[in-house]
């Protein structure tokens, strides 16, 4: 269940609480008359099926609710009540499969911003990924796949591509090309003041690596788990399974192509780096791919769902 707390004008209070009352789906709605301040009007609460919020949050927006007024959404993680039980039962679908495209575009809206921590923990995951590629340590390079931030920027994108959403898709571009361009080059500098302390050795780096040496190797296989990580990704977003992404970011190698690539650009090493930037490219189309079809199949489904 989802739990609403709007503030609404005292013009459109009517015309909000017949919308509630009709929708299916909904229980446990209160009034609170002229009890808002800022902005002024009436405070108007109510709990809705997860399957039924979408159209709920679309219909107060064409009311003008969140510009004249406010309309925040939380999670209820429990709800004793029949009434609730019963709502559940009447929305269509399962609340497990329901996409709040305003929740998601707001999620990848954020996750997608260019900030110093963001920066940070790619270059930090980078830096750990060069580590790895050297030493060929395979615990070192899934330590940086689940450290790196970039499947937020690859999520907006596709977001925006389903939504048509121009902003965000420059937003989450920016935020992409950006953060590898300047982990790239952070970790160009990291493994010089490593070779430079004797830590580490183009030796290492020519190495057959058994252990790591797919990531300068693309195939078909790269393209493929890419693909189903960007499905298994979407998914854990527009379900609220977020545990599902930590195994999202281990499955690809968009960190360990870009730091691999990195260090054998740094070692003048062209072939292998573009070998591993050929990989990097590789994961991030197929993500995208992936998870914009994804969204799409998400959107039909429950426009027919709302049809029927």
């Amino acid at each position: 269940m989802l739990h609403l707390r709007l503030i609404v004008p005292a013009d459109r209070t009517q015309a909000v609480l017949h919308l509630v009352e009709n929708t299916v789906g909904t229980a446990h709605l209160a009034v609170l008359t002229g009890a808002a301040r800022e902005p002024r009007g009436d405070v108007i609460l109510c709990d809705v099926a997860r399957e039924a919020g979408d159209g709920l949050l679309h219909e107060l927006r064409a009311l003008g609710i969140d510009r004249d007024g406010s309309i925040a959404v939380e999670n209820v993680d429990l709800s004793l009540s029949t009434r609730a039980d019963q709502a559940e039962k009447d929305a269509p679908g399962e609340g497990v499969d329901a996409v709040l495209w305003e929740s998601l575009t707001d999620a990848t809206h954020e996750e997608s911003t260019l900030s110093f921590t963001y920066l940070a923990f790619l270059a930090l995951a980078t830096m750990i990924a060069a580590c790895g590629v050297v030493l060929d340590n395979a615990i070192l390079i899934v330590g940086a796949m689940a450290v790196g931030p970039e499947f937020g920027p690859l999520a907006g994108i596709c977001t925006a591509l389903v939504r048509r959403a121009p902003r965000l898709a420059w937003r989450s571009l920016l935020a992409l090309v950006v953060g590898f361009a300047v982990a790239m080059a952070a970790t160009v500098g990291f493994s010089l003041f490593m070779d430079a302390v004797g830590l580490f050795d183009a030796g290492a780096l020519t190495a057959e690596r058994p252990n790591t040496n797919f990531i300068y190797r693309p195939d078909w296989f790269s393209f493929v788990v890419a693909v189903l990580a960007g499905i298994a990704g979407v998914l854990s977003l527009t379900s609220a399974k977020s545990g599902a992404l930590v195994g999202v970011a281990i499955s690809v190698t968009t960190v360990p192509a870009a730091a691999n690539a990195a260090v054998a650009f740094g070692y003048r090493s062209y072939k292998q780096a573009w070998g591993s930037t050929e990989q990097l490219l590789l994961n991030l189309a197929g993500i995208v791919v992936a998870g914009t079809l994804t969204l799409l199949a998400q959107k039909l489904f429950w426009a027919r769902q709302r049809q029927r």
